[in-house]
């Protein structure tokens, strides 16, 4: 029997969604979950919360839900701190899947601030976004995290280098998160990053933003085309 880390993992892939008609193409493309924001354009913000509802309506996979209220990721105003924390308790109620977020303090990750937003939402699971690649040490960054249980994903990219380095990166961080957190590789993510990644690393989730649109929008053909990439994944692994 193998001991191959890789071996029956259960592969994904989440589709940004920043309107009913995104969602509903994802959905129709095969994805398996949808993070859900504002301003796709700025890296994502809180979305209007009637849309999360209204998706929830509409379409039958697990919604992640961006908590951001400014472009940046170090926070220091009570004012929007108590907006993330009342966003955050009406997503509980409303019984997404989880949310997404990412503070920094300085280089380090604000883990009182992420724990703070998180406890308004006890229910539900979360993804640390892209916040963490600024982190200056990554891997302690990663044992911080571990040490709250909600976290459950933590979206990364590797760095700004070419996708091999990159993809050596990724591999480490899911080396080190296992088995507490995944890593959910985006930053870029096409077919052919997806079977690179897949060749290189035990990472077998993925999230994907511009890749699955064309003219600003969901395409279901071209969520078919990433399906088909992670779908192969689990073929080959069986």
């Amino acid at each position: 029997m193998s001991n191959d880390p890789r071996k029956n993992q259960t592969c994904l892939l989440e589709v940004i969604a920043c309107t009913v008609e995104d969602a509903v193409e994802g959905m129709r493309g095969g994805a398996n979950r949808l993070e859900i924001i504002s301003r796709f354009d700025v890296g994502g913000l809180t979305p209007p919360l009637d849309l999360v509802r209204e998706i929830k309506a509409k379409v039958s996979l697990p919604l992640r839900v961006m908590l951001r209220e400014s472009e940046g990721y170090r926070v220091s105003s009570e004012t929007e701190i108590e907006k993330l924390c009342a966003s955050a308790r009406e997503l509980n109620e409303i019984g997404v899947d989880g949310v997404v977020l990412g503070f920094l303090r300085d280089d380090e990750i604000d883990f009182e601030l992420t724990k703070r937003v998180l406890a308004n939402a006890p229910n539900l699971k979360a993804t640390f976004h892209h916040a963490f690649e600024e982190a200056a040490d990554k891997f302690f960054a990663i044992e911080k995290l571990k040490e709250l249980a909600q976290i459950d994903r933590i979206l990364a990219h590797g760095g700004q280098d070419v996708w091999v380095e990159k993809i050596s990166r990724l591999g480490d961080y899911a080396n080190a998160a296992q088995p507490e957190i995944k890593i959910l590789a985006g930053g870029g993510i096409d077919s052919r990053v997806i079977s690179m990644i897949r060749a290189g690393t035990s990472v077998r989730e993925f999230h994907v933003g511009s890749t699955a649109r064309e003219n600003g929008a969901v395409q279901t053909g071209r969520i078919v085309i990433l399906v088909n990439a992670v779908n192969a994944i689990q073929e080959e692994e069986r």
